[in-house]
């Protein structure tokens, strides 16, 4: 899916070209998950194993009430979905650590700092805390990496609520932020979704306008996800293309660079970068480097979130 950036259209027109190469997002549709999962009940270990392969969750939750669309559990229940959910991921997770062996006496330094944040998770599972909501060193964060627990993945919660509900939208935002272990949300209602599709950009605005939305909900879903993983991206443009580039918030240039080409980040020199905003109103690289607006960066230099950047790359 591509990640909607409006400043993409304004660069290439600056720059002069009719290239686009949008940031994008892979998402898969991933089968529910019911009660018993994680001991094989349903698809408990097929949907366990596709999880395990995701860099975070969307849990779509039904919110709306309709007794012609059938629910797997014969009610309309979020808190439920949202608990049921949960615990199934901790149990797996706990699963995971059962198989962890106690290290030797003489094991290694990193061994023994393993084997110490392991209980300390088996701990906070066992109380129903997910992983997520723990607090971690980069150390620790990096001995426990190769465990892929499912519940320190980070989840987005995207509600399916009714027309009436989106129209009561102060409502409908409380009975939400009721629920339990809620924090990244979005509400859309499906049919919406599925009705702008036929409309042009323009009819779109208008339809959203009708209840106080910004975007569709997969436009809103693609940005908080993009934010929800911790991404973040810079800009390319020139005349062959105007692009965004993914990238980890708190990379340096060179990391940035190898994005682009893996050699670039060996053979980096420095990074002429100017923000998009100053970009554009010198309309291009030539203004803002007369005015003084491009910054000549270094190895040690952090990436921001719209850096519109030209790498100088060695031999």
């Amino acid at each position: 899916m591509e990640v909607p950036d409006e400043r993409l259209p304004v660069l290439a027109k600056i720059v002069k070209t009719d290239k686009i190469v949008p940031a994008a997002v892979e998402f898969y549709d991933i089968a529910g998950i019911v009660k018993g999962a994680s001991v094989g009940e349903g698809l408990g270990n097929k949907f366990l194993s596709h999880i395990r392969e995701v860099s975070a969750i969307v849990h779509v939750v039904r919110l709306f009430i309709d007794d012609n669309v059938i629910h797997v559990a014969n009610k309309v229940d979020p808190k439920s979905d949202i608990e049921i959910i949960e615990s199934e991921l901790i149990l797996a997770d706990l699963e995971t650590l059962s198989k962890q062996k106690e290290p030797r006496m003489n094991a290694e330094k990193d061994e023994l700092a393993r084997w110490e944040t392991v209980k300390r998770l088996k701990e906070e599972l066992n109380k129903g805390k997910s992983a997520r909501n723990m607090t971690f060193t980069d150390e620790e964060r990096l001995l426990i990496r190769d465990l892929n627990l499912l519940t320190i993945k980070p989840v987005i919660y995207a509600f399916n609520v009714s027309e009436s509900q989106l129209e009561n939208q102060e409502e409908t935002k409380k009975q939400i932020e009721s629920l339990p272990s809620v924090g990244n949300w979005l509400y859309f209602n499906a049919k919406l979704e599925n009705d702008i599709l036929a409309l042009s950009p323009v009819e779109q605005k208008e339809y959203l306008d009708q209840y106080k939305l910004s975007d569709t909900g997969l436009n809103r879903l693609i940005k908080e996800s993009y934010e929800a993983l911790g991404l973040i991206s810079f800009l390319t443009a020139g005349t062959l293309e105007a692009r965004a580039w993914t990238i980890q918030k708190g990379w340096a240039a060179p990391q940035a660079a190898g994005t682009i080409h893996t050699d670039f980040e060996k053979k980096f020199i420095k990074a002429d970068i100017v923000t998009y905003d100053d970009f554009v109103k010198c309309e291009g690289w030539v203004k803002a480097r007369e005015v003084g607006k491009v910054v000549s960066a270094g190895k040690d230099y952090v990436m921001k979130d719209g850096d519109v950047v030209e790498f100088k790359i060695g031999a």
